[in-house]
């Protein structure tokens, strides 16, 4: 009987620091005791590196400050006491440190067939023994294997643990929740560095498949590296060259409606936004990398291009328009990366990355819409980055010094006709008919951003000590408010509107062609057509210590600091306390057994749009002025607020009514109206808070366990507890007093708004107030400041189990979350129901999921042959219940209006949401039902030559056809989330989660 040996090959990984290092330990097979003095090889093919170490000892050997790049393997050559023995692949990416045990074989105790001894090659399910980060990862072999709808990497995040399908306030936020948080306070990363448009949040750079190697996700507990987010962090590894010249050429479609199953709602682009039928896409690009200089200089590119076309319906009975308007969405991102080795102990990497995004509001609607071509726009969210990358190797210590200049313009609405005005037009019963020219409204933003980094990392005996300085200086610039060109309500005559349906224009109806003498309604012109901002600088610092206490355990310790000036509102003084411990233990119960646990604090980021929003809706006009310090003086305002500290000459429009005689095309320009603007009412404006802003926190704490069950099975279960304070949310100085609305509630109880306007601490009467015996009206109804006051709390339990493919022909992972998610703040635009009563509004979070399971699947039934199934199984998203309007029904009483309160605030803000509740209904107090998607990839590789290969793929999403109300990603005034009348009164279904949907592409792999 020949004798087989099995030796396992360890990796753990923890995924936060500062650069890339292996530390290998050597263990004789026999005996399990640590081997010292002897010669281990770190080798490389592809780029022709090789590096020798001697074992300490204790057994170990450090290779540090590694290249990110795939395909090491650790080898022995051998020597008279121990056998040769070469290691599994290690896959490395950036801010990672691994570590590895290689077994030796006494030569003594040796069979001759020695060709017989195995080696496990596995090595995607390894139990973590060096620290208590809570993180999980996603490999390129995955990701290409993965259904990912457009090659959009975001959109296979969705399968980790406490990473859920968010809920946003507007389409192109993002489409991930971490811990059951707002999006836009996760922070995203290229190798590291920033990757964050600081406006409102999310991604600058989309990045595509085709440049990612792999996809971390840091959900708790991780390093003192990472700051400036409370909710997790997003890195993807870039893909580098080598010697060999690889790349591919791909060509993905969704052909849209022709194959996929009907659907009644509307679906969303990659960006969020909605689309309906005549959708489809297309998408084509390449990659290429490889040697420049053999062994030396490599080069690794790549070009994606994505083009959707897409109908909306224009139809205007009144017109006798009824016409299909096509439009087009562009996305192309273009990446380089050039990595050059100057010596074995200096490297360099140079990264590119250019966005450019066209999305096309061309006109008419979903299901029709009067809005004609020539008021049709376009969102531009163009992106570039520049990366700089050194690393400095010593025998102890390895440096890394990064620079990065990034840009993100954001114009939001770039008109077909930018000088023109906006012109409604209503015909003689005032129903509108058309709608023309400029979209009515200006957002145009630029963020030009550099970051500065420096890293060290220093080896003492048992300890790694790793600190890093930051420095983040992002210049803020917006072009913003109404349309200066005006927006005018205009109502045609009997006789008008006959002569425009006789002239037969159809969609090319524009501004031109109304006639001269129509009646002008309303006219409004924006007062300070300018760009304005602000340079947000953030600095950061932070020490960490790693510790080897002993085979079985690792402490780290870590503090780090950050500071932001933004925070200085205002105010005279930032938020300077931001300190941020961070401690965790690995304990090894065995060798494939560990228990991990830790606690942090991590502070957040401020976004800009909040100091943004408070200087554009902000005014220097002695009346307001007025009202500010009538709020000091009544005690809502500190005593110590400098009012020219707070407000600001932002945006303003001037308004008109019918009786003013604006002539059509031929009102008053904002030059004109400068001296009026101090006696502009508004409802609402905004001031900077005295306070300043605190720089939201949390504190974390993590439990988990876990079990190496063999060498391609792993179990771990984590606790967390996440509970934050400081969140951001805005405070009413002018609201109006508190009025209850319990069960019993009946529509005789509504408050009127003029009830509600003389109930404030500033009563409001015919658009003006009384001050100190003085009549004013170039105040504001309501007043509002953002406020760094809201709390949250997250609580949850990962249960997690993986099984790699190994030698066999199945591979699958599964993961069941149990969670609970609850916050009186869901964003920085939200604001109490009733008079600043956020202890009401504590509830379940937007965003919360109790139950989540994810279950994926890999069949390879024969060489270059797989199918992977991918199972998401959530139960339902919460439900915002407001008052009832349209329900005729015994049971549920009706209301005539949804502000029940009078305050004004009850609105249907597409990016908010805010409402008043349902008489008797907490906040999110509903559920809806279940979510179940299946998708199915199936691709098949036909080898052309050894290098060669081409590769047809099949993705079909939603394989069962399953209708989901609940979790998906959307906009939540789009989705079900928000329904009429209380509890039990049924569901309006508004939205739904994709039907059955096809995706084929194919591609050539060299």
């Amino acid at each position: 009987m020949k004798k087989i040996l099995c030796l396992a090959f360890m990796l753990c990984s923890i995924f936060a620091i500062a650069q890339e290092d292996l530390e290998v330990t050597i263990i004789n097979f026999s005996t399990g005791l640590p081997i010292e003095n002897i010669n281990i090889s770190l080798v490389n093919k592809d780029l022709s590196y090789t590096n020798i170490k001697t074992t300490n000892t204790t057994g170990k050997v450090l290779f540090n400050s590694i290249p990110v790049v795939n395909g090491y393997q650790i080898i022995f050559e051998g020597n008279d006491v121990y056998a040769a023995q070469v290691s599994e692949q290690i896959d490395v990416r950036s801010n990672q440190e691994l570590t590895a045990q290689l077994w030796l074989l006494p030569i003594d105790q040796q069979t001759q067939d020695l060709q017989e001894v195995v080696v496990n090659t596995n090595t995607g399910t390894k139990i973590n023994r060096t620290s208590a980060e809570v993180s999980f990862e996603l490999k390129e072999a995955e990701l290409e294997e993965l259904p990912v709808e457009g090659r959009d990497v975001t959109r296979a995040l969705f399968r980790l643990p406490n990473v859920s399908q968010a809920t946003g306030f507007f389409s192109e936020a993002p489409n991930v929740s971490i811990n059951g948080g707002n999006g836009l306070f996760t922070s995203y990363l290229i190798d590291g560095l920033d990757n964050n448009e600081r406006f409102l949040g999310g991604q600058k750079f989309a990045i595509p498949v085709g440049f990612t190697k792999d996809i971390t996700v840091l959900t708790n507990n991780y390093s003192a590296e990472f700051g400036l987010s409370n909710n997790g962090v997003i890195n993807v590894t870039t893909k580098s060259g080598s010697n060999a010249l690889e790349g591919e050429v791909f060509f993905v479609t969704r052909p849209g409606s022709v194959i996929d199953a009907s659907s009644p709602f509307a679906q969303q682009d990659l960006s969020g936004n909605q689309v309906q039928d005549g959708f489809m896409r297309f998408q084509q690009g390449f990659a290429l990398g490889g040697p420049i200089i053999k062994d030396k200089t490599f080069f690794f590119v790549n070009a994606e291009y994505t083009h959707d076309v897409k109908d909306n319906l224009l139809n205007s009975e009144e017109l006798n328009v009824n016409e299909t308007v096509k439009g087009n969405n562009d996305f192309a991102y273009f990446s380089g990366k050039i990595d050059h080795n100057w010596s074995r102990n200096f490297r360099t990497s140079l990264r590119a990355n250019i966005g450019l995004v066209t999305i096309e509001r061309q006109g008419g609607g979903l299901e029709g819409g009067v809005t004609f071509p020539s008021a049709g726009n376009f969102q531009d969210r163009n992106s570039l980055n520049l990366a700089l990358k050194n690393d400095i190797i010593g025998n102890n210590y390895s440096l890394q010094s990064n620079i990065q200049y990034s840009r993100f313009r954001w114009n939001y609405a770039r008109s077909n006709t930018q000088n023109s005005s906006r012109v409604t037009v209503l015909d003689p019963s005032e129903n509108t008919v058309a709608i023309l020219g400029h979209p009515g409204y200006v957002f145009d933003a630029l963020e030009k951003t550099l970051q500065v980094q420096q890293k060290l990392k220093y080896y003492l005996n048992n300890h790694t000590i790793k600190a890093g300085l930051g420095f983040i200086s992002g210049n803020h610039s917006l072009f913003g408010g109404g349309n200066p060109n005006g927006n005018y309500v205009v109502r045609l005559t009997e006789d008008q509107l006959t002569t425009l349906q006789n002239a037969n224009l159809g969609a090319s109806l524009s501004v031109n062609d109304i006639p001269e003498d129509v009646s002008v309604t309303s006219y409004a012109v924006e007062l300070r057509p300018q760009a304005f901002g602000k340079t947000q600088n953030i600095y950061s610092i932070y020490i960490e210590d790693e510790w080897d206490v002993s085979e079985k355990w690792n402490l780290n310790f870590g503090l780090r600091y950050d500071y932001d000036n933004l925070s200085v509102g205002g105010g005279t003084k930032g938020d300077t306390n931001n300190f941020a411990p961070r401690f965790n233990f690995n304990y090894a119960l065995s060798d494939n057994e560990s228990i991990r646990g830790g606690y942090g604090i991590f502070y957040d980021k401020i976004n800009y749009a909040i100091y943004s929003d408070a200087l554009q809706r902000n005014t220097t006009g002695e009346e307001y002025q007025t009202q500010i310090q009538e709020f000091i003086d009544l005690g809502i305002l500190p005593e110590s607020t400098d009012i020219d500290r707070v407000i600001f000459e932002g945006n303003l429009n001037a308004a008109f009514v019918e009786a003013d005689g604006i002539q059509y095309l031929n009102g008053p320009s904002s030059e004109s109206l400068q001296n009026n603007r101090d006696g502009v009412f508004s409802n609402e404006r905004r001031i900077l808070n005295p306070n300043g802003y605190k720089n939201p926190y949390t504190h974390q704490l993590t439990l988990g366990y876990q079990w190496q069950i063999n060498n391609h099975s792993l179990f771990y279960a984590d606790i967390v507890h996440n509970w934050s304070r400081d969140l951001f949310r805005l405070r009413n100085l002018n609201a109006a007093a508190p009025f209850t609305v319990d069960a019993n509630f009946t529509q005789d109880e509504v408050r009127t708004p003029e009830d509600a306007d003389l109930s404030r601490p500033i009563p409001i009467e015919n658009s003006g107030a009384t001050i100190n015996g003085q009549r004013v009206t170039g105040i504001s109804r309501n007043v509002v400041i953002t406020e760094s006051e809201g709390r949250s709390r997250y609580t949850a339990l990962s249960l997690n189990y993986q099984n790699d493919r190994g030698d066999g022909i199945f591979g699958y992972r599964l993961n069941y979350t149990l969670s609970t998610s609850k916050n009186d703040t869901e964003g920085i635009n939200f604001r109490a129901m009733d008079s600043n009563n956020f202890d009401a509004e504590y509830a379940v979070a937007i965003n919360d999921r109790t139950h989540l399971i994810n279950a994926i699947g890999s069949l390879y039934p024969a060489k270059n042959l797989s199918f992977t199934l991918a199972g998401l199984i959530q139960s339902g998203q919460p439900i915002n219940r407001i008052p009832n309007t349209s329900i005729d029904s015994a049971n549920f009483v009706r209301f005539d209006t949804r502000d029940l309160n009078g305050d004004g605030t009850s609105f249907g803000d597409a990016y908010v949401g805010n409402s008043d509740r349902s008489p008797g209904e907490d906040r999110n107090s509903d559920r809806l039902p279940w979510s179940y998607t299946f998708d199915l990839a199936t691709q098949y590789q036909f080898k052309l030559s050894e290098k060669t290969k081409i590769e047809l793929r099949a993705d079909v999403f939603n394989i069962f056809n399953t209708v989901n109300l609940s979790g998906y990603s959307n906009n939540a005034t789009q989705s079900n989330q928000i329904q009429e009348g209380p509890s039990g009164s049924g569901i309006v279904v508004r939205n739904a989660a994709p039907p059955r949907q096809f995706q084929f592409s194919a591609r050539y792999l060299f």
